[in-house]
């Protein structure tokens, strides 16, 4: 037992080294660490969570039975580069 969590431990340790040789000079030489879809997910996810504080600060329990307030925080449909392989709410679970 002991071995499996010294095991996980460096392998944390490499994982955090690979991160800090690349991530951190990419982001001193003013490059992102997200893709630009990447960027576009992380902004969706912000306003997903803001709009479900403010429901819940209204007391609106129930989400909307037509879908219509979920479509339009989801912003603008691209169907040429939409993934059908993923569901669209996949960031959302965690």
């Amino acid at each position: 037992m002991v071995a499996l969590i010294l095991g996980m431990l460096v392998c944390v340790v490499l994982a955090l080294a690979v991160v800090a040789l690349v991530a951190i000079p990419a982001r001193r030489d003013g490059r992102g660490v997200l893709t630009p879809k990447g960027e576009e997910v992380v902004i969706a996810l912000k306003e997903r969570q803001q709009s479900a504080r403010q429901r819940l600060e209204r007391g609106d329990d129930e989400a909307p039975a037509d879908g219509a307030a979920a479509s339009a925080t989801d912003g603008p449909v691209d169907d040429e580069h939409t993934d059908s392989s993923t569901p669209a709410d996949a960031g959302a679970r965690s």
